[in-house]
């Protein structure tokens, strides 16, 4: 892809380069990914002092920054790793640059991820869930990338062959139904393979209740690194608080995955993201959802529990019993009905596997109880 098409695609798109402080910013606050207010590869912990402090209700607009051009294994120097795929240095993000050339990130003990936070919410207590309502999700650059590397992915040991890094640079473009990413059949190849984008954060989660940062890849009841793909605009997503203010943070910016993620990544690419921080009390929390011990989201008419573990068959274990659960304290039903209904009416979706902990979840399609709701909240 020369540097003409790179621009040409970029002016074609209804977002430009969405350096720091430019462009929309439709929240009530902005928290710009500058160096003072990221962490690379690691998640905050109860020692962390926020980087912002808001009340609940608050919409804020964050920036997010994609790990990939800027790690040790593309030279961290996004300018010319980006450079070598005709993009122009005017396109390449300066958050990504000024977080490429900071000391401190040791991709031996590090994970990879960029997180932005952590973000104090202002009464909210360990029992507790935030509420976190993705409003806005909107692309800060017109391209991503997807990577195999260290030998991960759903086929270790297999691909990437000879144990090299494979990182795959993906432009995206404007359709009449939307923005897709655009692939080649062979390396250098016309870019003919287009697949729809649908923007998510991989990472959302809460501070841990611990004086160590936790490493940024595998996700748990803190939430983190979950790689739900559900959790697109309009989504919310639910985490048991587990210090005062919940320390909330965000990042790992998707443009599109696949269930599974099974490469090791996604298209990984950098977004503006505009949340809403709300806190659901213990009392209305336990009322609406029962013991909520992870994660757990709402989107597209669905309920969305999760089970984490690092045995992909545990992890669907502990999603099933989630689920049971759930539908136990919300609508009532004995033990062995949620368990029929379950096996008859939910899907069971992989999130991930490359994690170190496998995500699985569960859509539960609220609208099957509307009647029982009816009757049970009367």
């Amino acid at each position: 892809m020369t540097q003409t098409v790179a621009r040409a695609a970029l002016d074609d798109l209804t977002t430009a380069i969405l350096q720091r402080g430019e462009g929309p910013i439709p929240g009530d606050v902005y928290l710009p990914a500058a160096p003072r207010n990221i962490l690379w590869g690691r998640l905050p912990c109860r020692a962390d002092a926020p980087v912002l402090t808001i009340s609940p209700g608050t919409s804020v607009t964050i920036d997010t920054v994609s790990h990939e051009g800027i790690l040790e294994d593309q030279g961290r120097d996004p300018v010319a790793y980006f450079g070598g795929h005709g993009v122009s240095a005017e396109a390449v993000l300066r958050d990504a640059v000024e977080i490429a050339a900071r000391p401190g990130h040791d991709p031996a003990i590090d994970g990879p991820h960029v997180v932005t936070g952590p973000i104090h919410v202002e009464g909210a207590q360990p029992g507790d869930l935030l509420k976190i309502t993705v409003e806005r999700l909107v692309p800060r650059v017109p391209y991503g990338v997807i990577s195999n590397r260290h030998g991960r992915g759903a086929l270790p040991g297999e691909l990437p062959r000879r144990s090299r890094t494979v990182s795959v640079f993906c432009p995206i473009e404007e359709r009449v139904g939307g923005l897709v990413g655009r692939l080649p059949v062979v390396d250098g190849g016309e870019r003919c393979v287009e697949f729809p984008l649908a923007p998510f954060l991989g990472l959302m989660g809460v501070a841990v209740n611990s004086d160590d940062r936790p490493h940024s890849v595998p996700p748990g009841s803190h939430g983190g690194n979950i790689d739900i793909n559900l959790l697109v605009e309009g989504s919310v997503l639910y985490l048991p608080v587990q210090v005062p203010g919940a320390l909330a943070y965000v990042g790992d910016p998707h443009f599109a995955q696949g269930d599974g993620e099974v490469a090791l990544t996604a298209l990984e690419a950098s977004l503006r993201a505009t949340l809403r921080f709300d806190v659901v009390g213990l009392n209305d929390a336990v009322a609406a959802f029962g013991e909520v011990k992870g994660p757990l989201a709402r989107a597209g008419g669905y309920l969305i529990p999760t089970g984490l573990d690092v045995d992909l068959n545990e992890a669907m274990r502990a999603c099933v019993r989630s689920a049971i659960s759930l539908i136990r304290a919300r609508w009532g039903l004995d033990e062995h009905l949620a368990y029929a209904y379950l096996s008859a009416a939910t899907d069971f979706d992989i999130s991930q596997v490359v994690d170190v902990v496998c995500g699985v979840h569960a859509r539960i399609r609220e609208s099957d109880f509307e009647a029982v709701t009816r009757d049970r909240w009367r």
